[in-house]
């Protein structure tokens, strides 16, 4: 059967003479129905992002909702799906950022409502946003978007603090897309990475990859920093895939990349600011005064850092060196993507002594620290549990912990529990 696009009707796909005798009686070329049918088929099949809720119920409450995350993580599909009615408007377009830029009180008359994507282009226009909101305090007036964090938080900062509400989008989560990807193996996801387009398009990440990292480093990067030797700069990136789950080494960066200690703590901000690293933080409890203070590197989306490090395809994943670190990362990631889709800030840390004492991560809740650990492989064992004992032992604390691994299995055991990959949104 075959549904048409604005219409209810539905014919057989087989009936070559319905479908012939459809098109000429309702007067649209057969060109005109592939092109309506494609889209009304994508738009009826599109995953439906889990912050798409969180963004309503602020546009009823903020008059400018600011939506950020790296590029190509869907922020636009998703705010102009919620926002059918309102005008769209990208200042990617060069036409509409010079009319942005040269008149912003006669841009922000011709689009009294709109949504506006990467607004980050024209900063200057968020003190006319200001303005125009404080006179006429409509909610949901202008829905904005940003791939650069930076630029867009600072102008709100400066001109639309109390006004607007910010939200993060990051690629997909598992639990987005786990019932139409529910056989996948991990490694898979890991080679993949969870960018809208390589699922919905069914993209190789050999295809998607490479323009990704050109455009972001020929393009975005030079817009944030002056940065002269590029190619050095994308050799940084790759070395930072190298440390995927490891402590933050400035030393051992700038040495193995040849530049200096403060290049390389300035080029990893931008990799912040961008949206394609970000550092988690440890934990410092009052209960054991030798702990390690230094962040862990991870990457927003394990396809990239998996491209950056050569991985051809999930089964090379299987043996590679960096397998237990981007399986972490996903783990990391899919905690942060659950804060940021119910409009939160992610309470995430790990705890680490300095004689190698750990807990992969401390889930901060009202009740408390939940103690994590992330363990890539397949079958449970007692080391899987070692981390959490001890912490428990130092902290004085008799929380229950939970051990997410790489197998399907989940067992509640008497002190903790042990809980596959797939599973992690029941935490």
């Amino acid at each position: 059967m075959l549904r048409i696009a604005g219409n209810d009707e539905v014919i057989p796909r087989t009936s070559t003479d319905s479908l012939s005798f459809w098109i000429r009686t309702n007067c649209i070329s057969e060109l005109q129905f592939v092109r309506e049918t494609a889209i009304f088929n994508r738009e009826e099949n599109m995953i439906r992002r889990r912050q798409t809720e969180k963004l309503l119920y602020l546009a009823q409450r903020f008059p400018v909702i600011s939506v950020t995350g790296p590029r190509q993580s869907g922020k636009t599909t998703m705010v102009r799906n919620a926002f059918p009615e309102k005008a769209y408007v990208s200042l990617e377009d060069p036409d509409m950022r010079s009319f942005a830029l040269d008149d912003p009180r006669g841009f922000l008359s011709t689009y009294p409502e709109a949504v506006i994507d990467e607004a980050q282009h024209v900063p200057q226009l968020f003190s006319y946003i200001q303005t125009a909101v404080d006179s006429s305090r409509i909610p949901g007036r202008y829905i904005l978007t940003g791939s650069q964090n930076f630029l867009l938080l600072e102008g709100i900062s400066q001109s639309l603090a109390g006004r607007t509400a910010v939200l993060k989008l990051l690629p997909f989560s598992y639990d987005e897309l786990r019932t139409n990807h529910n056989a996948e193996s991990y490694e898979s996801f890991l080679y993949r990475g969870f960018y809208p387009v390589i699922h919905s398009e069914e993209l190789s990440p050999d295809d998607f990859f490479p323009s990704y990292v050109n455009t972001y480093i020929e393009r975005d990067v030079r817009s944030i920093s002056n940065i002269g030797d590029l190619s050095r700069f994308q050799l940084f990136v790759r070395l930072c895939a190298g440390r995927v789950g490891n402590l933050v080494n400035f030393s051992a960066l700038s040495n193995d990349c040849g530049i200096s200690h403060t290049t390389a703590s300035k080029w990893l901000s931008i990799l912040e600011a961008s949206y394609v690293v970000f550092l988690l933080k440890p934990y410092h409890g009052s209960f054991n005064k030798r702990l390690v203070k230094t962040p862990k590197l991870f990457f927003h989306d394990t396809g990239l850092a998996a491209y950056l490090l050569g991985i051809k395809s999930a089964a090379q994943m299987e043996t590679h060196f960096a397998r237990g670190g981007l399986f972490e990362c996903m783990v990391v990631s899919e905690f942060m993507k659950q804060a940021y889709n119910l409009g939160k800030e992610p309470a995430l840390f790990f705890w680490r002594d300095k004689i190698g004492n750990e807990v992969d991560l401390l889930l901060e809740r009202e009740s408390g620290l939940i103690p994590i650990e992330i363990k890539s492989g397949r079958t449970p064992n007692r080391d899987f549990f070692r981390g959490i004992d001890y912490w428990r032992g130092v902290s004085g604390t008799e929380e229950k912990g939970y051990i997410i691994y790489g197998g399907e299995d989940t067992q509640k055991r008497t002190a903790d529990t042990l809980i596959s990959w797939r599973n992690i949104s029941d935490i």
